[in-house]
């Protein structure tokens, strides 16, 4: 794809005029940093506030008589049980209990459920749905609306000058409100491990509401780059490159997103796959790699065990600002998976030692209900 077929976001300008580095992602041209480069953007979230464009993701209303219901008929969460007020991360299941997309799924006022899905996905996601649920439901895509995500220790402090409302929320609370003189829909979510809320706001205003948030000096516009290290660090799974349509949620190591109701019941797509895993155990897993020598282990890397057979490749992989360390995820057999467990990955056709470690690398800082 010709940059001059790229999509742009709202916040297109914005990004050009404070010296981003755009680039082709999902479809759209992308800032993937800024002048202060991947690292500083890094350490600023983990200490400070990062504001995030994360506008390519698909929103959407899905609407009809029982759409809380018809939606549990292509993902393994309880949307039935999903109070108003709140929101669950779900997956996308194909009838063989591969993972179509990762997404999130949310209550922020009665009308409907609020549906935000990864923007290299959303077009195949939103037939999926269209296909499998109507006429059950009404998919209305909000193309109209940006997206921020504002992530870090201070973002609630930042957030709550201007959205109120927004300081007594707690992880995974969602809210239809007014902020910045808009309808605006608010989350205390992200993908980066830290504090922080999702922003969707219209479209017209999306310049005007993240040039307030920026006069903040506590916050600092961050990129894809920073936004990638943050999320492995975390621990967590990046689409298409950590999970795929071949890829179950027991092999990617997401049980809590099976609902213990769903399990019981047994009502979602591809649970006898599933759940004979949850019963026998899959044939790979989804684990946590600490490189112990040598340099990062990219993706497609190859992971070996001692005796230099090739049991896994690595999925995502980089060099961790908060640890100063080599990090990766990637698929081995669990038996292999254990905390603790000693392997090798291939980089450049040297076996590097690495060890298996629990994950996330870093510890979350969600705000929770005490």
């Amino acid at each position: 794809m010709s940059d001059a077929d790229l999509r742009k976001t709202p916040l297109y300008q914005a990004h050009v005029d404070a010296g981003a580095r755009m680039v082709p992602f999902a479809g759209y041209s992308m800032p993937v940093q800024y002048r202060d480069g991947v690292l500083k953007e890094h350490l600023w979230t983990r200490e400070n506030a990062g504001l995030f464009d994360v506008s390519h993701m698909g929103q959407a209303r899905l609407r009809g008589v029982a759409p809380l219901a018809a939606f549990e008929e292509v993902t393994p969460g309880d949307f039935l049980g999903l109070k108003p007020g709140k929101q669950r991360y779900s997956l996308l299941l194909n009838k063989s209990g591969g993972i179509i997309d990762d997404l999130m799924g949310s209550r922020p006022d009665d009308d409907g459920l609020f549906v935000v899905v990864n923007g290299a996905c959303k077009e195949n996601d939103f037939k999926v749905i269209a296909d499998e649920l109507a006429p059950q439901i009404t998919i209305q895509r909000l193309e109209d609306r940006a997206l921020l995500a504002l992530q870090g220790p201070k973002a609630a402090a930042v957030l709550a000058a201007h959205v109120p409302a927004a300081a007594g929320m707690v992880f995974m609370d969602s809210l239809a409100t007014t902020g910045f003189g808009v309808d605006i829909f608010l989350s205390r979510s992200g993908y980066t491990g830290e504090d922080g809320y999702e922003i969707s706001v219209p479209a017209a205003v999306a310049a005007e509401v993240w040039a307030t948030l920026l006069a903040d000096e506590r916050v600092r516009p961050i990129g894809l780059g920073a936004r990638d290290s943050l999320r492995l660090e975390a621990g967590l799974p990046l689409y298409g490159h950590d999970l795929d349509e071949t890829v179950s949620p027991v092999e990617g190591n997401l049980n809590f997103a099976l609902s213990k109701k769903r399990r019981d019941a047994g009502d979602f797509p591809g649970a006898r796959r599933i759940l004979k895993e949850l019963a026998e155990g899959p044939s790979r897993v989804r684990v946590g790699l600490l490189v112990l020598e040598g340099a990062p282990a990219r993706e497609g890397a190859q992971i070996a065990d001692g005796t230099g057979a090739v049991i896994g490749k690595v999925t995502s992989g980089g060099f961790s600002p908060s640890m100063g360390k080599a990090i990766a995820m990637g698929f081995v057999p669990p038996a292999q998976a254990e905390v603790g467990a000693r392997l090798n990955v291939i980089v450049r056709g040297k076996a590097q030692a690495c060890e298996v470690v629990a994950m996330p690398f870093v510890p979350h800082r969600y705000v929770r209900k005490l």
